[in-house]
């Protein structure tokens, strides 16, 4: 009996949980896994596919900031890694210390993934079927809401204080 009710209410879980984050994922630099349904269900997302050594990279300010003043109000960046556009480095040891000690990142920061073509992780291939689009370069967004629907896409372009991009944020944040 125990264990078929354990069964039911991890099946209720598991369908509660929007596609978006029905995976798991390991963190940078890490053997830590994070069940991103579990750690993130609830909440507005911005993925955001990270390089190194992009000219975008600078971005990694604005989205620290993003996160600092958003992460209490059901709002999480989710830094996902890739050299699809051959500017991230081939040592996470080096992506991770950039990240933490050159831009002071501490919003979650995942394993290096291919984000587009036949190898793009399964996360990025839902992202772009959401989208219609695939990224089309580093620093791409993509914002979900607490519902795990997608509000939309940014460009590399699109800077983490850009209006439309915080007001969308506002808008994903809420009930």
């Amino acid at each position: 009996l125990t264990l078929a009710i354990l069964f039911v209410s991890q099946s209720t879980i598991a369908s509660e949980c929007p596609d978006v984050l029905k995976f798991m994922k390991r963190k940078l630099n890490s053997q830590e896994t994070v069940n991103l349904c579990e750690a993130y269900k609830d909440k507005a997302i911005l993925f955001v596919n990270t390089a190194s050594k992009c000219g975008f990279t600078p971005q990694f300010e604005g989205l620290e900031s993003l996160y600092s003043q958003y992460k209490d109000k059901n709002f999480m960046v989710l830094g996902f890694p890739s050299d699809d556009f051959n500017q991230e480095y081939n040592d996470e040891g080096k992506t991770a210390e950039l990240c933490e000690l050159t831009y002071g990142v501490k919003f979650p920061m995942f394993e290096t993934i291919s984000v587009k073509g036949d190898d793009a992780d399964p996360l990025y291939r839902l992202l772009a079927k959401k989208a219609d689009t695939t990224a089309k370069w580093n620093l791409y967004k993509s914002l979900v809401d607490r519902k795990g629907n997608l509000v939309d896409s940014y460009s590399s372009f699109t800077k983490p204080d850009d209006a439309e991009l915080i007001a969308d944020i506002e808008r994903a944040i809420q009930p």
